[in-house]
C-alpha cells in the first residue's frame, strides 16, 4: 500500500474512542483511494489495541491518546487540537461518543473546516440516558456534515432538530465474500470448540446482554422447541451487558447442555456457519441504529428471525428473505423456528433472496464511493 503523501491528497483524520477491534475501519483503511486521501488515525483508548496494531502494520499513521473516561477529556481535546494544527487537517471525521465530544470541539477550535461524524446510534439516548440527547445535539452543531448509517437515524436526528441538509446517508458496507467462501477447516475447529456432541438444531445469537436486543424473548422460545428438538443448541456470543443477570436467569429454566455462551469470537464469518437458524429480535423499530448481524446472517447464507428495526425497515420482507416477528414474542419466535425447520424448499428460498438483497444493498465498496464522495465535496 502507498501511503506516501502528495499535494493532491485530502489530509483526512479519522477519530474513534474506546475501539479494540473493528472490521470496518480496517477495511475502509485498506480500501481507500489512496491516490486521493491520506488517511490517518487518533484512538482514544487506554492501551494498545487490535485495531491499532492492523493500521500500523498497514504503514497507516496513529496517534495513540490515552483514554479511560471523561477525566481526560479536557487533555484529549488539547491533545488532538495539536495535532490537527501541526498536520494540517483538511477534515476530520469522528466515531463514537466520547471521540466525537473531544475531536469535534479540537477541529473546531482548529480551523478545520469540514467536521463529520457518523452517528451509531438510535434513540439508545433517549430511551436509556436522556441527559446524553443535549451532548448528541451538541456534536450536531460542532459538525458539518452528519453521517446517518440508516434511515432509523436520519430520521431521529432531523426529530433532534438537526438540518436535513447536513446529513447523508450512508449504509455500513461490508466484504461480503468473507461470509459466503469460509475456511471448512476453521468452521470444523470452531464446531469441535461449541459444538462437540453435534448438537441439531443450532440457534445462533450474536448480541450484547441489552434489554434492548431481546434475548429475553428468544430463551423461551428455545425452551418450547426442545419439547419437539431435545437435541437443540442455543448458541449466544458476546455475552456481556447489563442485563446479563436477567439472560443468566432465564437460561436456569433449559438444560444447560442446550445452550453455550461465548464471550468473544474473533473468527465471525467462521461462527455464523455453526448456526441452522440465527436470531436477532431488537424490542423497537427505532432502537437498533443499524443492525450490522441482519446483513451479515444473511449474507452468510443462513436463515433468520428478525424483528425489523434499524435498517431492517429498509430491506426485510417476511417471508422473502427473512421470518418476521412481532415485537417481544417468544411464541412467534418459536413458531417461526418451525416453520424454518419444516418447510426445507420455502427455507432455501429465503437463503437465496437474502443473499441477493445485502449484495445490492451493503457491499464495501458502495460505501467506500460514498465516503469517497462525501470527502471530495
Amino acid at each position: 500500500m502507498d501511503t506516501t503523501k502528495n499535494n493532491n491528497q485530502i489530509k483526512v483524520k479519522y477519530i474513534l474512542s474506546n475501539i479494540n477491534k473493528a472490521l470496518a475501519f480496517e477495511w475502509i483503511a485498506e480500501e481507500l483511494d489512496r491516490s486521493k486521501i491520506h488517511l490517518s488515525f487518533i484512538l482514544l483508548n487506554p492501551d494498545d489495541s487490535a485495531l491499532e496494531q492492523h493500521l500500523k502494520a498497514h504503514q497507516i499513521k496513529v496517534d495513540r491518546i490515552r483514554y479511560k473516561g471523561k477525566k481526560d477529556l479536557p487533555n484529549a481535546i488539547y491533545r488532538i487540537y495539536t495535532i490537527l494544527r501541526k498536520e494540517h487537517t483538511q477534515i476530520v471525521h469522528c466515531h463514537m461518543f466520547d471521540a466525537c465530544v473531544a475531536g469535534l470541539t479540537a477541529a473546531r477550535l482548529a480551523g478545520v473546516r469540514k467536521r463529520i461524524y457518523t452517528r451509531h446510534h438510535a434513540t439508545f439516548h433517549q430511551q436509556y440516558f436522556p441527559r446524553a440527547v443535549w451532548y448528541d445535539k451538541f456534536i450536531s452543531q460542532m459538525a458539518t456534515d452528519v453521517v446517518a448509517i440508516s434511515e432509523n437515524v436520519r430520521q431521529t436526528l432531523i426529530g433532534e432538530g438537526v438540518n436535513a441538509s447536513k446529513i447523508r446517508l450512508i449504509h455500513h458496507g461490508f466484504r461480503l465474500e468473507g461470509f459466503e467462501k469460509t475456511d471448512q477447516q476453521k468452521v470444523l475447529g470452531l464446531k469441535r470448540k461449541y459444538n462437540p456432541n453435534s448438537k441439531s438444531p443450532v440457534i445462533g445469537v450474536i448480541s450484547r446482554y441489552f434489554e434492548l436486543k431481546g434475548i429475553q424473548y428468544i430463551i423461551p422460545a428455545l425452551k418450547q422447541i426442545l419439547h419437539t428438538y431435545p437435541d437443540a443448541l442455543l448458541i449466544l456470543a458476546n455475552t456481556s451487558g447489563n442485563y446479563t443477570a436477567q439472560i443468566k436467569s432465564l437460561l436456569q429454566e433449559i438444560p444447560s447442555d442446550n445452550y453455550i455462551e461465548i464471550p468473544f469470537e474473533k473468527d465471525i464469518f467462521s461462527l455464523y456457519q455453526l448456526f441452522d437458524i440465527f436470531v436477532h429480535v431488537p424490542i423497537d423499530p427505532q432502537i437498533e441504529a443499524f443492525g450490522q448481524t441482519y446483513v451479515e446472517a444473511l449474507a452468510a447464507g443462513i436463515p433468520s428471525v428478525f424483528t425489523k428495526s434499524g435498517v431492517a425497515t429498509e430491506f426485510i420482507k417476511d417471508g422473502q428473505n427473512a421470518m418476521v416477528v412481532p415485537f417481544k414474542s417468544s411464541q412467534a419466535i418459536a413458531d417461526s423456528f418451525y416453520s424454518i425447520l419444516e418447510n426445507p424448499n420455502q427455507t432455501q428460498n429465503i437463503v437465496w433472496q437474502g443473499k441477493t438483497d445485502v449484495k445490492k444493498m451493503f457491499t464495501l465498496g458502495k460505501m467506500v464511493d460514498s465516503l469517497e464522495e462525501l470527502y471530495g465535496k
